[in-house]
């Protein structure tokens, strides 16, 4: 199957992606190792989702001066990507959501805080809901 997706789906994956770590990150104790962790979780991905994460853009924008603002932003946005993928690609979609959810989980770290892993649950939430 081949997928087409215009330059403003593949700025909706990428904000959705780099909004999810920039939320873990803002829920974490270690902010800066948060972000460093789920970033190179996103770098890493595989498939047209890899591809779209990777590429040089301007497009990300993760605007918000409180948590709530940036959460208002992105579990949307997270719920939309998985909305437009699903209807294209299923396969990719299901890329989407477990690149996402390995993101959440290197940012989060081996014992995550609290706060972590509300977040987390937020943003799975926000994934499952397409």
């Amino acid at each position: 199957m081949t997928v087409t997706l215009t330059d403003q789906d593949k700025a909706t994956l990428r904000n959705a992606a780099y909004g999810a770590v920039s939320l873990m990150a803002a829920a974490d104790r270690a902010p800066h190792k948060a972000s460093t962790n789920g970033t190179i979780a996103l770098s890493s991905a595989t498939g047209l989702v890899g591809h779209v994460l990777t590429a040089k853009s301007r497009d990300i924008q993760l605007k918000g001066k409180t948590v709530a603002d940036l959460a208002d932003q992105v579990l949307p946005t997270l719920t939309a990507a998985m909305t437009l993928l699903r209807e294209q690609d299923p396969a990719e979609a299901d890329n989407f959501r477990a690149t996402i959810q390995v993101a959440i989980e290197s940012a989060a770290g081996a014992e995550p805080s609290p706060t972590s892993a509300e977040m987390a649950r937020k943003i799975t939430s926000a994934l499952d809901a397409a």
